[in-house]
């Protein structure tokens, strides 16, 4: 409500003092007329000039979805547990030449210590949304409506991972002969959900999201290409951990890759409010003079 009071009082005065009209020019641009002596000042951050969403959240709808997200998860997470293990038969009768030949190439690893290293990055993922919401003065004054969304986020990304490897039934890398894997990690029902990479899917969730946030929040900043950069190189190091962990297979660590990317960009990314794609609107502020001018892109 202040900024709406500002905006009345900012063009009442402008057009009280006859220097600024509106008009609809050629290139389809809608802007104000001001004299050349005038300068333009930036939106703040606090205050009648606070930096509005590019978003638009609503508890009708987004509420719904967060909650059907979390329980087809539950469900999903139910479906695993369920899982059977191998038998010592099942078990026997591994062969390498049963695994596509794109697969074979971490058949048998076994690695803890890559293990418990992925787990590193893997929580690093889930704290750069979280951290940049607190950091970013453009996405502060809307914490809650951006952590809204990374649990929305989260939610269907988990809903996709947890009802996938409940429902597919695939050996890990370890299982298979030449590794050092005990005999018990081999036949536990934990053993069958190698499709897909749950971890990469999820760490790939939260550095995607944080990286289209901050871009939608800050579309002129130079930071973006390293915001990029950061959000694509964690989950492909968690991958890399998992695949020589033996783990998952290369093609379980590709799909759990771009399913946890297409949710990091695509959920902010159906939130965005349409006007906001098209409409500037800055303070323009001069001797005598004071106003705000639009440029709308047709």
């Amino acid at each position: 409500m202040r900024l709406f009071y500002s905006f009345l009082l900012l063009l009442g005065s402008a057009i009280a003092n006859g220097q600024d009209s509106l008009v609809l020019q050629k290139d389809s641009t809608l802007t104000t007329q001001v004299p050349q002596s005038f300068t333009t000042t930036t939106f703040r951050n606090d205050g009648p000039f606070k930096k509005l969403s590019p978003y638009k959240t609503s508890f009708g709808v987004d509420g719904p979805i967060i909650a059907a997200g979390v329980g087809l998860t539950f469900v999903g997470y139910n479906m695993i547990v369920k899982k059977d293990g191998l038998t010592p038969e099942e078990l026997a009768s591994k062969k390498v030449e049963d695994i596509p030949w794109f697969d074979r190439g971490n058949a048998g690893y076994y690695n803890d210590k890559a293990n418990d290293a992925s787990y590193i990055p893997f929580y690093a993922a889930f704290a750069m949304p979280i951290v940049a919401s607190v950091i970013d003065k453009n996405q502060r004054s809307h914490f809650v409506q951006v952590n809204a969304m990374f649990l929305e986020t989260m939610a269907i990304s988990g809903a996709l991972y947890t009802l996938t490897a409940g429902a597919i039934s695939r050996s890990r890398p370890l299982v298979y002969p030449g590794g050092t894997a005990s005999v018990d990690s081999k036949t536990s029902n934990n053993a069958q959900r190698s499709f897909f990479a749950g971890h990469v899917s999820a760490s790939a969730s939260a550095t995607f999201f944080a990286a289209q946030v901050f871009s939608d929040f800050n579309p002129d900043s130079k930071a973006k290409p390293w915001v990029w950069a950061g959000a694509a190189a964690i989950p492909a190091v968690v991958g890399y951990l998992r695949y020589q962990a033996g783990q998952h297979f290369l093609s379980d660590i590709l799909v759990g890759y771009g399913v946890g990317m297409s949710c990091g960009i695509f959920i902010p990314r159906l939130h965005r409010t349409a006007a906001f794609r098209n409409l500037t609107v800055l303070p323009q502020v001069g001797d005598g003079y004071k106003g705000l001018a639009f440029v709308y892109k047709l």
